[in-house]
């Protein structure tokens, strides 16, 4: 099947501009056969479930066909819920970002009416309604439906199980007959097949099958986070399980730079892949990846079609997909040829209810778990060490080793002491003191397990995340991985390390310079 673009569809600019913002490099299947019909003209049913993009495939087209200049009511979108109907009237607003004074506006019960009333006098081009709120307006005369040439009933099954079919169909009535009228739903029952029938002109089916998913062996968890945690918790994950090869999928190519940049500057081998790269730049990217010279691959679902990489131990969705079915392509790049894979999802907010309608589409259990601290970190990558620990002993030949440690058994250390003490080296803490918190690493607002600190550059000085990781990691031995978030203001940045190196970080960066400027550092709450 030959794959199109946006500017296949012969969209306008200020669409295409808008589909760009939003970070979409592809129309999804729907998208790409409901908007040459619709643009046309043509009644249309589509076949679709949620999250397959058809907000935006019946969308676009209604904001093409806007008279922005004519203040009347054109289009009416119905909608089974107060939810949808906020959800379908925001993503027509970042469509419509570059169109002249396209005025939307959703009405829904639960609402004060009289706002809705004194919006609607105003002029409005766009109605997002529910059945019920839209029949209160027509009761009250407040909606003229004389100039509406489109009417879309979104998912059209779940309002008739609504007991809305009634109302649907005096709605239906009061608008113009000469009109293009469309109908989105998942599944086509009876009754919408009655309703297509008797309101519906030679309607045509745009219909969109779903894979059914067939991952056995993939272990599928999400965490709970906040936007600004994303990075720290990606790091920790990464420290705990080390895998081999991970592929970390986010929604937008801005984001790919911005997270590989933010990923490099803590000392991972870390590179991008998304649309605007050239195919040469994209198989460069592919075979570092695939000889283990990139550990972790960044990249847009677009870009990371037809990855076929048998060693990724681990795929993160650090951004949720728009699309279900985008969910399964990602989570099927690990377990693959037999071998177990993990799939780690990132929920930010009312995300949890897209998470939800992604576990009944796949018909899988994503189970939550609990951010894990810098302590988790730290022993799971202490018995991964010791596992490895275990192989050497049993494969033997250590004479040449044994030797050396006898040397210090003559200087009357223990054995247990000696291992400890190798341990330690091995585990990056050689340079670490024992120490107990001062009073003023407490309440920093730090992520638990870390002190957040002050430092008196920024922006303005031209400094950057990643310059504060390298003078940091450089001056202190300290590994770049365990340096947390950092926030990088015009004249000052705060700065999160493990609280057991907070005291060794300000004895060696105090009056120390970054970038040829002299700087000071202090705990975050002294200030």
């Amino acid at each position: 099947m030959i794959k199109i673009g946006f500017k296949d569809l012969m969209l306008s600019k200020e669409i295409l501009k808008a589909i760009e913002d939003m970070g979409f490099e592809e129309p999804s299947p729907i998208q790409a056969r409901a908007i040459p019909i619709l643009m046309e003209g043509k009644d249309v049913i589509g076949q679709a479930q949620t999250g397959t993009g058809k907000t935006a495939a019946f969308g676009i087209p209604v904001l093409e066909k806007i008279k922005s200049e004519n203040k009347k009511l054109q289009a009416l979108i119905l909608c089974p819920t107060r939810e949808l109907a906020i959800q379908v009237s925001e993503e027509l607003r970042r469509l419509s970002k570059y169109k002249n004074n396209i005025k939307i506006l959703p009405i829904y019960g639960g609402q004060p009416i009289e706002r809705q009333i004194k919006a609607l006098k105003k002029g409005i081009h766009i109605i997002v309604g529910t059945p019920g709120r839209v029949m209160d307006h027509m009761r009250r005369n407040t909606l003229n439906m004389d100039n509406i040439n489109i009417a879309i009933l979104d998912e059209a099954d779940e309002m008739l199980d609504m007991g809305f079919r009634d109302d649907i169909e005096k709605i239906l009535k009061e608008i113009p007959k000469e009109r293009q009228t469309v109908m989105f739903s998942a599944t086509m029952p009876k009754p919408i097949l009655e309703l297509t029938k008797k309101y519906q002109k030679n309607p045509q089916l745009v219909k969109v099958v779903h894979k059914q998913l067939t991952v056995p062996n993939i272990e599928q968890i999400y965490f709970e986070v906040k936007e600004k945690t994303k990075l720290e918790v990606l790091s920790r994950l990464i420290d705990m399980y080390n895998p081999k090869l991970s592929l970390v999928f986010c929604n937008t190519k801005k984001r790919v730079d911005e997270l590989v940049s933010q990923l490099q500057g803590r000392g991972y081998f870390a590179d991008g892949l998304h649309g605007d790269m050239k195919q040469s730049q994209r198989d460069k990217v592919m075979a570092k990846f695939r000889n283990g010279t990139i550990e972790i691959l960044v990249a847009t679902d677009v870009a990371a079609r037809g990855i076929d990489v048998y060693d990724v131990e681990a795929v993160f969705n650090y951004d949720l997909p728009r699309d279900e079915e985008y969910y399964v392509h990602r989570i099927g790049r690990t377990g693959r040829a037999g071998k177990a894979g993990r799939a780690f999802n990132f929920v930010v907010g009312k995300e949890i209810y897209k998470l939800k309608e992604i576990q009944k589409y796949t018909k899988t259990k994503i189970v939550r778990q609990d951010i894990p601290t810098i302590n988790d970190v730290e022993e799971i990558r202490t018995n991964l060490y010791l596992e490895k620990v275990k192989a050497v002993l049993k494969e033997g030949n250590m004479t040449k080793y044994i030797k050396y440690i006898e040397r210090l058994l003559e200087e009357d250390y223990t054995s247990i002491d000696i291992a400890a003490a190798l341990l330690k080296i091995a585990m990056g803490e050689q340079s670490k003191e024992d120490f107990e918190l001062d009073d003023e690493f407490e309440n920093t607002g730090a992520e638990p397990g870390m002190v957040r600190l002050f430092i008196n550059i920024g922006k303005k000085h031209k400094i950057k995340a990643k310059d504060i990781v390298g003078a940091i990691a450089g001056e202190t031995g300290l590994s770049g991985k365990l340096i947390g978030i950092i926030d990088v203001f015009d004249r000052y940045t705060f700065v999160e390390v493990p609280r057991e190196y907070a005291k060794e970080v300000l004895m060696i960066m105090k009056n120390n310079k970054i970038k040829g400027k002299r700087i000071n550092i202090e705990p975050a709450n002294s200030r």
